[in-house]
């Protein structure tokens, strides 16, 4: 009986890990990406409004924007975290910024995504910002899909934009549905996956109801697109000759990307995505620690912590650390071990998101986000288990490449300075070197965005003032030696330019690129490390 009874909660829980999906959203910051997510959230319901976001010229914001600062600027500045049900799938959005001085962030999202959706703008085609991201995507063998944005409004070929994807991004693509023209000649797109025809209406946001259409040789075509219909059916057949039915492997092996057209501002073609999206899209998969790889369906429970966020909720001062799941259930109330500092912790309210929106959950299972309140325990890459001592890998900070001293500018703020900047630096907004030569400390950022997000925060979540003085620095690099006389000598030849990071490892500050050469070259003893995962 006992056999029987783990047998059935066996497949209970394998039935979850099943429907879980669990994808970042990744573009250039004009491609419409948040604007996508926020149609994917009316599907499921999580939201009851549609707008626009992202436009200087529209007052309303995005969901998923839930700081002043993004409103106040039009940009996304943090990963949001939301979550919602679609047609008995439980779906996860991580989505990103676009902008680039928030690259880093984005890195360490994706360590937490099962696949990606990349939105590129039909006019502008494949940018810089995304060829970048779809290198970590490569790198990780991450799948993705592409969504090809603002088909109502005028822009390259999209056999052009084919080509475009494939050369830029180094994948090959497999088109699953197509466009009736675009611009002021848009009439919509064609179903390839689903067979069917979805007409588009200009100025409305109503989803338009499908037309099944499995033989497009079929007459009535010409009924609903006039002339376009032949040329419809021709460029479907290069479209076949050139493009072989999908292969889903391929696509889960991060092979080939399925590439879908549409409008997200006019909720087109939206639907066709996620309706593909939960057939085709992986479940939770495997992950790589030091030790081992962990599976989703093993029983006992682990999971990293791939971002922290302070002041959600500025009334509170609340600190969440994002907790992706990789295997077992997470459970409320349940003691765990923090592998870092091996002490069990136990979690009364762990919570699930829509955005700031926020309800306390009984558990968890593999592919969900869960936010776990924090007092400062945790930092970002940190293990959670059932006691088994693991590390995940794949969750580095990047060497910073523009760098400011930080002062305080309010000497009766000084508490709250030194508070505001500990809290932002384990968020992962930047990293705080102290100087070993002055004690002066410096925040190196990846973009000069970022100090200004800092200051604004500083300013508005701790009521602290600073200021910056520019520092003239190359490139911050974490050194590391087995051999304790070289790396003794060094710190001494270099003390100036010596600094420790917030977790008290060397760091080596260089002035300038033939500096960190001649250093490389004379000091053959010591590893450079331009990623703090070492």
């Amino acid at each position: 009986m006992l056999l029987f009874l783990k047998k059935i909660l066996s497949m209970g829980f394998k039935d979850e890990i099943k429907r879980r999906r669990t994808f970042g959203i990744i573009s250039h910051p004009d491609a419409g990406k948040t604007t996508l997510t926020e149609k994917l959230l009316l599907f499921g319901g999580a939201i009851h409004v549609a707008g626009a976001v992202k436009s200087n010229k529209i007052k309303k914001t995005a969901t998923s924007d839930f700081m002043e600062i993004e409103r106040q600027r039009g940009i996304s500045v943090a990963t949001s975290v939301m979550g919602f049900e679609y047609k008995g799938h439980k779906i996860n959005i991580l989505d990103t910024p676009g902008h680039q001085d928030f690259a880093e962030d984005t890195f360490r999202t994706l360590t937490a995504c099962d696949s990606v959706i990349i939105v590129i703008d039909v006019a502008k085609g494949v940018e810089a910002q995304t060829r970048k991201l779809m290198q970590v995507c490569r790198m990780r063998k991450t799948p993705v899909i592409v969504f090809i944005n603002k088909m109502d409004r005028s822009g390259k070929d999209a056999f052009d934009l084919l080509d475009e994807i494939e050369t830029e991004l180094q994948i090959s693509v497999n088109p699953l549905s197509w466009p009736i023209n675009m611009g002021p000649e848009f009439k919509g797109v064609y179903n390839i996956y689903q067979k069917n025809l979805s007409l588009f209406t200009p100025a409305t946001q109503t989803i338009q109801e499908t037309i099944e259409f499995d033989d497009l040789s079929n007459p009535k075509l010409e009924e609903y697109i006039g002339d376009d219909a032949e040329i419809l059916r021709e460029e479907l057949d290069l479209v076949s000759g050139v493009y072989p039915e999908l292969n889903i492997q391929e696509y889960l092996d991060a092979k080939i990307a399925p590439v879908f057209f549409g409008s997200a501002l006019n909720n087109f073609g939206v639907r066709e995505l996620l309706d593909a999206f939960i057939q085709i899209a992986p479940s939770p998969l495997p992950c790589q620690t030091v030790e081992r790889v962990i599976e989703p369906t093993e029983e006992k429970f682990s999971g990293f912590v791939f971002k922290i966020h302070a002041n959600m909720d500025p009334n509170h001062r609340d600190r969440i650390a994002f907790v992706k799941i990789v295997s077992g259930v997470f459970r409320r109330n349940t003691a765990y071990l923090h592998v870092r500092n091996g002490k069990k912790v136990k979690f009364s309210s762990p919570t699930a998101f829509m955005a700031e929106k926020k309800s306390i959950i009984e558990e968890a299972y593999p592919g969900d986000i869960v936010g776990l309140h924090d007092t400062g325990n945790f930092k970002i890459g940190d293990t959670l288990t059932e006691g088994e001592k693991i590390h995940f890998k794949g969750i580095p900070s990047f060497s910073p490449e523009l760098f400011k001293y930080i002062e305080n500018a309010d000497p009766m703020k000084s508490k709250q300075l030194a508070k505001g900047v500990d809290q932002l630096m384990d968020e992962g907004v930047a990293q705080l070197f102290t100087s070993e030569f002055n004690g002066r400390k410096v925040i190196g950022t990846v973009g000069a965005l970022q100090f200004e997000v800092i200051e604004y925060r500083l300013l508005h979540e701790y009521t602290a003032s600073c200021r910056w003085e520019h520092i003239n620095l190359h490139k911050a690099c974490w050194i590391k030696s087995n051999d304790d006389e070289q790396l003794k000598e060094f710190k001494k030849a270099k003390y100036q330019y010596i600094a420790k990071d917030k977790h008290g490892r060397d760091v080596f500050l260089a002035d300038s690129g033939y500096m960190l050469q001649m250093a490389q070259s004379n000091y053959p003893k010591l590893e450079f490390h331009f990623t703090s995962e070492f």
